[in-house]
């Protein structure tokens, strides 16, 4: 293989992430997810206070199937966001720092996130 040909190490071929940078990743990623949905929310109120129409779009548009996905995407998104910062606030108190308890914990962030989006979810649909 050509010196300029080789891939640099770590190659992301060979290098898997572990679960904690996949979460580190996500709880960023949900940051952004959840600031653009404050200001869709602003818009969306903007709109709603402009006209009855703008109204009755939006709400049919949210009682689709694409709007309540988008709702749950949403809602998983601040799920992710805030069960990462219980973690982090954890670490500041200086628990759990260990290898195994990283990963261990990893796996209980990711499932209390993704059971508490089924929780409100089907609090606010039922």
């Amino acid at each position: 293989m050509k010196p300029h040909l080789r891939p640099l190490s770590p190659h992301l071929q060979i290098y898997r992430l572990p679960l904690t940078a996949w979460l580190s990743i996500s709880h960023r990623f949900s940051g952004v997810v959840l600031s653009l949905g404050l200001v869709a929310t602003v818009l969306v109120l903007f709109a709603v206070a402009e006209s009855p129409l703008l109204y009755e779009s939006i709400h049919g548009f949210l009682g689709s199937w694409v709007g309540k996905a988008v709702l749950l995407l949403w809602l998983l998104a601040l799920s992710v966001h805030f069960c990462h910062g219980i973690r982090h606030l954890i670490w500041d108190l200086g628990f759990s720092l260990g290898r195994s308890a990283l990963v261990s914990h990893s796996w209980w962030e990711l499932g209390a996130a993704v059971g508490l989006t089924l929780l409100v979810w089907l609090m606010i649909i039922g």
